[in-house]
Formats: structure tokens, sequence, C-alpha cells
């Protein structure tokens, strides 16, 4: 195939539709208005729906009822966007509804700026909404990668009957990158493959087949097995996709944690400080729920290994599960910036050389 020049919120915009995705509703936020915009003009072409909605929380209650039914459907936002969600998002999550939410991360909190940032973390993988429950989440570092996910999220999503969370910063989506497009997939909903989902019934149908698309579990007894469905829903999701990359780490002596651009980042500090003799390399959480934790702790124990820097643009939130997966087996430094300034290959090299230095 031959590579075409998009922007990453509209190769993402693109990427959906050609996994099947026919609804879309959302609201413009920036930095991610222009995945609203292509969807208004890229729908209808495919015989699907756009709709604008009156605010964010009417989007992802939208997304409810169309998921409902079986349907692939996303919506987007940004930041403040995703956080007026959140409730929506639970109520998916607890009706077991498939679906795929793209957070393109803006400086915060609260309404903080338009630049990118990664300050969503703990609300993408820690939960942002009420109850026990957790989002299949990725953090794409470039906008091929964005689109290689795409076409396997809505796959997902079906398998754990869960929804499934894009954690991008708005560098992903503003920027313009050579990337290649799929092929059209040819979706259907199949009511046999999707028994649970409302796609019709009449009287004289078997009741069995009645789709009931549900959260409330007034009764103590029916709650707790849900939960316990969720949980073992999890644990299987826990188990199959975790999803990482290491960049020379197999002689390294300082291994760099770092997601999404400020890896890409990053892998460029790795290359530079290898051509002067520093045996740098770099971890990469692709899958940030779940989290490869067995993956970073076999990297960053093995026996050469002095200390691990972890790398963020934000106060160190992915920095918990770093040392959760160390668990004080080497020193752990961290380095980043708030709001929205994204850390330069020089400061990451100066940090890594007082780390050699012991400073």
């Amino acid at each position: 195939m031959a590579l075409t020049l998009m922007k990453g919120s509209e190769a993402i915009a693109e990427a959906a539709i050609r996994a099947g995705a026919r609804f879309f509703f959302g609201y413009p936020i920036t930095p991610q208005t222009e995945i609203p915009e292509y969807m208004s003009a890229r729908m209808p072409e495919v015989g699907g729906c756009f709709l604008q909605a009156e605010s964010e929380v009417a989007a992802i209650n939208m997304v409810y009822g169309a998921a409902g039914t079986g349907a692939r459907v996303i919506t987007s936002s940004s930041s403040p966007g995703v956080s007026l969600k959140q409730e929506g998002i639970s109520y998916c999550a607890g009706a077991q509804l498939p679906c795929v939410i793209l957070n393109v991360m803006r400086g915060g909190p609260g309404l903080g700026n338009i630049q990118a940032s990664q300050g969503d973390y703990f609300q993408g993988v820690k939960g942002g909404g009420n109850g026990d429950y957790h989002l299949l989440t990725y953090a794409p570092s470039s906008v091929q990668e964005a689109i290689d996910i795409m076409m396997f999220a809505f796959e997902k999503a079906e398998k754990y009957r869960m929804p499934v969370l894009f954690l991008a910063d708005g560098i992903i989506a503003q920027m313009m990158e050579p990337v290649e497009m799929p092929e059209m997939v040819d979706y259907k909903v199949d009511p046999e493959k999707k028994p649970w989902a409302c796609t019709g019934w009449k009287p004289g149908d078997d009741p069995a087949k009645r789709g009931v698309i549900n959260s409330i579990y007034i009764d103590t007894e029916s709650l707790t097995e849900h939960n316990a469905v969720l949980q073992a829903v999890y644990a299987e999701a826990r188990k199959n996709e975790q999803m990482w990359e290491c960049y020379k780490t197999e002689d390294a002596e300082i291994i760099v944690t770092a997601f999404g651009t400020v890896a890409r980042i990053v892998k460029t500090v790795v290359d530079q400080m290898r051509e002067e003799g520093h045996k740098v390399g770099l971890f990469r959480p692709i899958s940030v729920w779940p989290y490869p934790y067995d993956a970073l702790k076999e990297a960053c124990c093995a026996d050469q290994v002095k200390a691990v820097l972890d790398v963020e643009v934000n106060e160190g939130q992915m920095l918990e599960d770093v040392k959760l997966a160390i668990n004080g087996a080497k020193p752990i430094e961290f380095f980043g910036h708030l709001g929205s300034q994204f850390p330069t290959t020089a400061e990451i090299r100066q940090k890594i050389l007082e780390m050699k230095e012991g400073k």
C-alpha cells in the first residue's frame, strides 16, 4: 500500500471507519475537534451516522444506546470533556457494552490549556467514574500505531464486552505523518454472535434471546454476582492483552520508562547516548491497562541495570505503576513537567548523565 500524509486526528477517524464504526457521537473541544469534523463528512459517505450531541454527557449516553444494539460506535473528546463523560463510561462498563473512546489529552487540571499533555493517566487507568471497573486502555506513540490499534480495538471490545480507551496526547492528533491505511472491514452486526445485543425481539420469540442492557442491580446478591463476572473478564484481559515495546534494553544500565509521544523523545535520546557509548534503553507500555508489570520487571531487574528513570508530562502518574512493577529492586527517579511542557532531548540526556554520576 502507498503511504499517505495525514493529520493524526483525521487518520485515526478514518481508521475507525475502516474498522467498522458507523456511529459517532461527540462534541467539539480542542485539540480533537478535527475528529468530529472529519466524521461529519465521512460518516454519510459510508452510510453511517454522525451526530454532534448537545454535550459530552449526551454523547456518551448516545454511545450507550448505539452500542446496546451491537453496532460499532465511537466517541472522542479531550480531558475536561472526558471528565464529563465519566458517569456514562461507568454505565457502559457496568452494562458490558463494547465501544471505543478517544481521549486526546490536553493540559489541566480544570480547563487548563489546549496544548498536549499526559495528565489523564490516572483518569484512564485508575478509574474516572464510579465502581470497580476497567477499560482496555492503549497509549499509542505515533499516528500509525494509533491506526493499527484501532483496527483491532473493536474486536477486543467485543471479545471482552468492555469499552476501549485511547490515551493519545494532543501532539499525536495534531501532527502529520505518512501512514499506511488498512482496507475497509466489511462489518455487519450478527445477532447470533451478539446474543446480548438489542437487535430486535417480538412476542413469540424465545424469551431467552431478548436483549436487556442494564447496569443497575438493586439487590446485593445480584450486584455481587455481576461484579464477579466483570472481575473474571478483567482477569482474562490482564492475562492476554498486555502490550509493550523494549528498545535496546538487553544490555542497558539505565532504562527509561515513558509512554505516548514522550517515548519518541526518549527513543531519540537513547540513540544519541548509545552513539556516545552510554548503555541506555527504553521500556514503553503500549497497553497501560492492563499494565505490563511482569515485562517491565523482567527488563529492569536484570543484573546490569543500575537505575530506572520515568519520564512523563505530568506529576509522575505512571511512576506509581513503574514502582509497583520493580518493587524496590532498583533505584527509580522521575523527570517530567506539568501542564503541557514536553521535556527536551537535552533535558532527558542531562538527567541520565546525572544519574550515572550519582548526583
